[in-house]
């Protein structure tokens, strides 16, 4: 885990400038609703609402962003004025908050930008929970959050917008589907029923801090497809919450509120937050906690047994999310993991084919833009496959053969990074037998994506010595494809995964 974190690969330094530009924007935030004469509840209403803000806009253009930025106070406003309507009225105010649940994960349909604005109306309903907002609050957290967001948005497309040097991420869409089929809408119905389970056990645990069951709930869904995600993710959430906890006991509560040290303290939980989210969710969950610790110490009511409480809501939280993946509308691990493997490899073809047509002098063939999206394929490949690799999985049987399936979809990527190296290169010369070799990717890849379980395997590659780099790079490829087989259909037809 500390690997993971500190020596994952970091091109162009974009997770540095992530989370510094995190912590210039929130401070500003947090700045501005001082200034404005917000108390401390609407300074940290404004605070969260930065963070919102930063992290969770991931469209895949600047313009995109910029938009989506704009809309968040459209949806958050509103579910504030909600939220905080209801305070006395606890029965209303939890059916609200499930529909909320279910409208945020079904949002996602539409992509980042449902995704985010689903992610900024729940975390506005939670925040008015986490401060006992009431109706009389309302025009000092109008004030806070939009002055928050402007702050975001200043820096991040004003300031500091790095994002407009890099070439706009590949987003890949969702498989398509309808009715109960869609992976969201299932989603939507078990986030809501795992969310009604966490609320009502989490009242039972604390009629106070019941709502820190459900964001337990909410979050372990949150970039989730599959039930073995969701209960990786899950697993992952209580760990990181239990370090967290621990790392409050030696640093939050000593601290207890003094202002300049949990500031200071503040901003490198905010650093720690969104330089880690990307690499290691554990290692991102002890940032939060230790945040949450922090901020009830500025509020006055931070306790060794709150912590515990914290820990104890978390568990039921996660409890009611695997409760729900097992049992209400399951996605099957298998179902979502052949989905992404099937992409990826169709994408591998569509790269060899874009780079042969550049190297054969076709100025319209663009196989870069390829690239980004086979890589980021191969993430959702990864997140998919977790489930297997993790090591708590007792079946070591699929444990290797995911391994192996990864290890391979790398060769191929680094292969088609290869290729795509040698077509950028203008002198490149063609040669008459890579229309041969990208022939037989093409084919194997087919038998690969071919549906059925009749054991179908890409020809094996004969490969020559190669003379031609790009040459070397498609025999690479026809390689890996040919070694692919093994792993994705054994000889009894049994998936990769199991149903």
């Amino acid at each position: 885990m500390l690997k993971r974190v500190f020596m994952a690969p970091d091109p162009g330094r974009v997770r540095l400038r992530f989370a510094a530009r995190a912590v210039l924007g929130i401070g500003l935030a947090v700045l501005g609703c001082q200034l404005a004469g917000n108390p401390l509840a609407g300074t940290v209403t404004g605070g969260l609402a930065a963070l919102l803000a930063l992290f969770t806009v991931a469209d895949p253009t600047v313009r995109g962003q910029a938009v989506t930025t704009a809309l968040l106070p459209a949806v958050g406003l509103p579910v504030l004025t909600v939220a905080a309507s209801l305070h006395d009225r606890p029965v209303a105010r939890d059916l609200a908050f499930l529909a909320v649940v279910g409208a945020g994960v079904y949002a996602r349909r539409w992509g980042p930008r449902g995704h985010s604005l689903g992610v900024f109306a729940f975390m506005t309903f939670f925040i008015a929970q986490f401060l006992h907002a009431t109706a009389g609050q309302l025009p000092r957290l109008y004030v806070a959050v939009l002055l928050s967001v402007l702050a975001a948005a200043a820096v991040r497309f004003g300031l500091w917008c790095y994002e407009r040097r890099l070439p706009p991420a590949a987003v890949p869409a969702p498989p398509g589907a309808t009715g109960l089929a869609r992976v969201t809408t299932r989603q939507a119905v078990q986030a809501t029923a795992g969310a009604g389970f966490a609320l009502v056990v989490g009242q039972l645990v604390s009629g106070q801090r019941w709502y820190w069951a459900v964001g337990a709930t909410w979050w372990i869904f949150v970039n989730t497809a599959s039930r073995g995600e969701t209960l990786v993710r899950g697993f992952r959430r209580v760990l990181g919450t239990v370090i967290g906890i621990g790392l409050g006991l030696l640093v939050a509560l000593p601290v207890h509120g003094a202002a300049v040290p949990t500031a200071v303290l503040l901003a490198v939980c905010v650093f720690g937050i969104f330089y880690t989210a990307a690499v290691s969710y554990t290692w991102m969950m002890l940032w939060v906690t230790l945040m949450a610790g922090l901020l009830y110490g500025l509020l006055g009511v931070l306790s060794p047994g709150l912590l515990a409480l914290r820990l104890t809501e978390t568990g039921v939280g996660a409890l009611g999310a695997g409760l729900a993946v097992l049992f209400v509308l399951p996605v099957t691990t298998h179902a979502v993991t052949d989905a992404w493997i099937q992409r990826a490899l169709r994408c591998v073809h569509l790269c060899t084919a874009e780079a042969a047509a550049r190297l054969s002098g076709a100025d319209h063939a663009d196989p870069a833009r390829r690239v980004g999206e086979l890589e980021q394929l191969l993430g959702r490949v990864r997140l998919s496959v977790a489930p297997l690799v993790h090591p708590l999985n007792p079946m070591l049987g699929r444990k290797r053969r995911a391994r192996q399936v990864l290890a391979l979809l790398d060769d191929c990527a680094r292969e088609i990074r290869g290729l795509v190296a040698v077509a950028a290169d203008p002198e490149a010369s063609h040669d008459a037998r890579l229309a041969a070799a990208c022939w037989r990717v093409e084919a194997a890849v087919e038998a690969l994506t071919e549906r059925g379980d009749d054991g179908t395997r890409p020809p094996s590659a004969t490969v020559q010595a190669p003379v031609e780099p790009a040459l070397a790079h498609l025999h690479g490829l026809e390689r890996a494809l040919a070694e692919l087989a093994t792993p994705l259909r054994t000889p009894s037809g049994s998936p990769l995964v199991g149903a």
